[in-house]
């Protein structure tokens, strides 16, 4: 797909940007208003008004690359702005997520970072080089379902039309969710199983530790699993903790490389991001998958003193919800417990059809609940 060398024009593909200044990415008809000099180069976007990006029809082609930035990034603006791609004609979205989220950053927070898929050069916008081919046409809807008007959005959507694609080809869908709380010892779900054949190709997650019941002890002991080809009760591939399956130790400062980083470590608020796309270390399935992790933390003896002064009932790690006995003559050293966090994520994969079946994104009002007013940039 991408593998055409750079000196080789290969037969028939034609190069198209949807911008303000050609919504229609139409041959010709780009930079007219103003004569010329530089008349749309951004749009408005109003509560409750849906904008369509990009668009093409009738033709296989490659979304290749997209640029965004707006005016207004706060935390609320940023899990507000609804993106939704749709491939060949679909009814549903195969990408349905928050702009901040599927852009690579979660929690409403800008970062600096640089990874293989998105980027923020500076922490003011939001870059996506994630090959999107599709068959016969696509579209790409950006929407407010906010209540505050955004003044200026400014993007541009590079793709091209008339792609020879192979027939195995497959198609990019993105997931968001959010669970706030978490349940104790059920497992958060990144990826929900889809049916079919595909590559999970990674996913980025917020993670919001609860320190009113939990104080700032360590949230990041639980493993990511991933459930392949009919696993039910186990699964095929499983990590060894939060912080391991994104390629640091014990505990998670912030640093952003090309397949995993943590962009976002605020121990003041307890907030982190991070993520892992799979792109040396390939995770194909050819039925189903389904990609959850754990919701377990570390306990010392300063936080079990906190504990029993507090009246805190604290579950063990492990069978059952057994307490861990927090008395100053109770249990000594440290160990793992079992957590309830916010915890949220958007996960990516490719898919052998148009649609996933899965549910869709969550209304904005849990989306944005709770969120950081005005985070600085990471």
């Amino acid at each position: 797909m991408n593998g055409h060398p750079l000196y080789v024009v290969p037969d028939g593909v034609r190069t198209r940007w949807a911008s303000p200044e050609n919504p229609k990415a139409e041959k010709g008809r780009a930079a007219q208003a103003n004569a010329g000099r530089k008349g749309r180069s951004c749009l408005p976007l109003k509560a409750g008004e849906r904008l369509t990006l990009a668009t093409a029809n009738g033709t296989s082609g490659m979304v290749r690359r997209i640029w965004v930035t707006i005016s207004d990034r706060s935390p609320q603006m940023l899990r507000a702005l609804r993106l939704d791609f749709y491939w060949d004609g679909t009814k549903k979205p195969a990408v349905s997520a928050p702009l901040g989220d599927f852009f690579g950053t979660g929690l409403g927070r800008m970062a600096r970072f640089q990874s293989a898929l998105f980027s923020s050069p500076e922490g003011r916008s939001f870059n996506c080089c994630v090959p999107m081919p599709f068959r016969t046409g696509m579209r790409m809807v950006l929407t407010n379902e906010g209540s505050v008007d955004l003044g200026s959005l400014y993007y541009d959507v590079d793709f091209t039309v008339g792609d020879a694609l192979p027939d195995d080809v497959l198609y990019l869908h993105a997931h968001w969710r959010r669970e706030n709380p978490t349940a104790l010892q059920k497992d958060y779900e990144i990826l929900p199983r889809v049916n079919g054949k595909g590559r999970f190709l990674g996913s980025n997650v917020g993670a919001i530790a609860n320190r009113q019941l939990y104080f700032g002890s360590w949230w990041g002991e639980g493993e990511v699993k991933v459930y392949l080809d009919g696993d039910t009760e186990s699964p095929t591939l499983s990590g060894t903790g939060t912080e391991d399956y994104i390629g640091t130790a014990w505990g998670q400062g912030r640093y952003a490389h090309m397949f995993q980083g943590c962009h976002v470590a605020d121990g003041e608020n307890m907030q982190y991001c991070f993520y892992r796309y799979h792109i040396p270390d390939p995770v194909y399935f050819h039925r189903d998958c389904r990609v959850t992790i754990q919701q377990i933390g570390y306990w010392t003896a300063e936080e079990k003193m906190r504990w029993h002064f507090e009246g805190r009932a604290v579950h063990r790690a492990g069978a059952g919800l057994e307490l861990l006995d927090v008395s100053p003559d109770g249990e000594a050293g440290k160990g793992l417990f079992e957590r309830q966090d916010d915890w949220s994520s958007c996960a990516y994969f490719y898919l052998d059809s148009p649609e996933n079946g899965l549910p869709a994104l969550a209304p904005v009002q849990e989306r944005t609940a709770g969120l950081l007013e005005k985070p600085e940039v990471a």
